[in-house]
């Protein structure tokens, strides 16, 4: 036995145990550990994450959250790039991070991905990085998708930087609807049925090779296989498409149908 074993004080009546023995093993990081970048006003991303993360065996998530103003503007959005490091530095300090993922798609955009890279990176210079935009792109690569139906909940400054965006980076928009909503409390809350309509009226107006729901406060996971089953087309939103593109890039290829046609698929 290698364990100390000595009399305390006698007065306190106790035995002290010290240096037992002990194994280790690769605890419930053993696969891959995500870390993931919240918006302070996020309701929804950490929800649709988990529930995508959690039964997955050696696979965990660790997050933090990143100030910023409720109402999305394109320079509150812009405001938060000197905040991503610090926000990044937080998660499991000097512990290795698989991957980071920051999560907010208007303001990847508005600030750049590389940008947002660039600052995870200046203290997480191995992880492998990721934003809801990103994941966007990597879901149309490897769907076989090029014209894209969008919908957001943005007002319209926002929404010509989006569409710009996706446009600028080889993809088509034939359509694009919003529900101009400025406050992430009330998108949070926007109902799946109220998705599933504007998505059939998005696909009324244009043909389209995939949909994709962009912002992260947007409840879309749990409705997009059954969306995905009544208008025949692949469907994929900001925390969706992020949760496996993170999950890819983490080497993590486990196939997940009842996630949608995205989750059936590896990195194109």
């Amino acid at each position: 036995m290698n364990e100390a074993v000595r009399n305390v004080k006698p007065e306190t009546d106790m035995i002290l145990i010290e240096h037992l023995p002990f194994d280790t093993d690769g605890g419930i990081a053993a696969r891959a550990r995500l870390g993931l970048i919240v918006l302070a006003t996020d309701y929804t991303i950490e929800h649709e994450w988990r529930q995508i993360v959690t039964p997955l065996k050696g696979v965990a998530l660790y997050e933090s959250r990143i100030l910023n103003d409720a109402q999305i503007t394109p320079e509150t959005l812009r405001a938060m790039e000197p905040r991503i490091a610090s926000a990044t530095d937080v998660i499991l300090p000097g512990s290795q991070l698989d991957v980071v993922a920051y999560g907010c798609t208007s303001a990847s955009m508005a600030i750049g991905e590389e940008q947002v890279f660039e600052r995870i990176r200046s203290v997480r210079p191995d992880a492998k990085c990721t934003t809801p935009i990103t994941a966007a792109f990597a879901a149309f690569r490897a769907l076989k998708a090029k014209r894209i139906g969008v919908l957001t909940p943005y007002r319209a400054d926002v929404n010509r930087i989006v569409a710009d965006y996706i446009r600028a980076r080889g993809f088509v928009v034939p359509v694009f609807g919003s529900f101009n909503e400025q406050d992430d409390g009330i998108v949070a809350a926007i109902t799946p049925a109220s998705i599933k309509k504007s998505i059939s009226t998005i696909l009324s107006h244009a043909p389209v090779d995939a949909v994709f729901v962009s912002c992260t406060s947007v409840r879309l996971a749990e409705a997009a296989r059954e969306i995905e089953a009544e208008i025949d087309l692949p469907v994929t939103s900001s925390n969706h498409a992020m949760a496996w593109h993170a999950l890819r890039l983490a080497g993590i290829n486990d196939k997940l149908p009842q996630w949608g046609r995205l989750f059936e698929i590896p990195l194109a």
